[in-house]
């Protein structure tokens, strides 16, 4: 009987496993294919987190650093994309402390140029740049778990866990992003509607 095959996911994860017990034995060049799966990933974060590319480069940088650093700390309990997720927010949190970012008020993003999907574009990570300043207009404690949930696609307990937040927690953060940006764009409540069925159709509860 022939196994069935991987998804893409389970590949990473299997390759991730594979280089940490390389480099953990000695094998330090190993690190360079973590590197090439999850570099992508960690700058687009970065630039989540402060919306400048080349600072973004940098912040991802020192998160591979110090996954370098405390690789022999990862435990194996879940996925390593998980453990690095988590350490690269902690990573970028304590830069945007010690150099903060200009930070736009929501009452000042750009109202979007139309109704049709852009809440339902947010939720597959297509949003329109109007809804995504919107959104970077939050307030920080509720911007990251947008950030995580919509734009990286993580479930509750996984974005949770990045954050260091009970799942509750987590789930009211969302509930009041959503809050304030329809209080901010009253037309999108039927888009908003939209999101809310997508992230039940796909499992993802918020």
């Amino acid at each position: 009987m022939t196994s069935a095959p991987q998804s893409a996911s389970q590949r990473a994860a299997s390759e991730d496993l594979a280089d940490v017990v390389r480099v953990l034995g000695g094998e330090t060049a190993a690190f360079e294919g973590i590197v090439r799966r999850w570099q992508g990933p960690l700058v687009n974060m970065a630039w989540r987190y402060c919306r400048d590319r080349g600072r973004a480069e940098e912040m991802a940088q020192e998160a591979f650093v110090r996954a370098w650093r405390g690789l022999a700390q990862w435990r194996r309990e879940g996925n390593f994309s998980t453990w690095l997720f988590a350490l690269a927010a902690n990573v970028f949190r304590s830069e945007l402390k010690r150099f903060p970012t200009v930070d736009l008020r929501l009452e000042e993003a750009a109202e979007p140029s139309g109704p049709d999907g852009q809440f339902r574009e947010l939720a597959t990570k297509q949003s329109s740049e109007a809804v995504r300043r919107a959104v970077l207009a939050l307030p920080a404690r509720y911007r990251e778990p947008v950030i995580l949930f919509y734009f990286h696609e993580m479930d509750v307990s996984a974005a949770a866990r990045t954050m260091g937040l009970p799942e509750g927690t987590l789930k009211a953060r969302l509930s009041r992003a959503r809050a304030l940006l329809r209080s901010r764009f009253p037309q999108l409540e039927g888009e908003h509607a939209a999101m809310e069925l997508a992230e039940l159709s796909t499992g993802k509860e918020a």
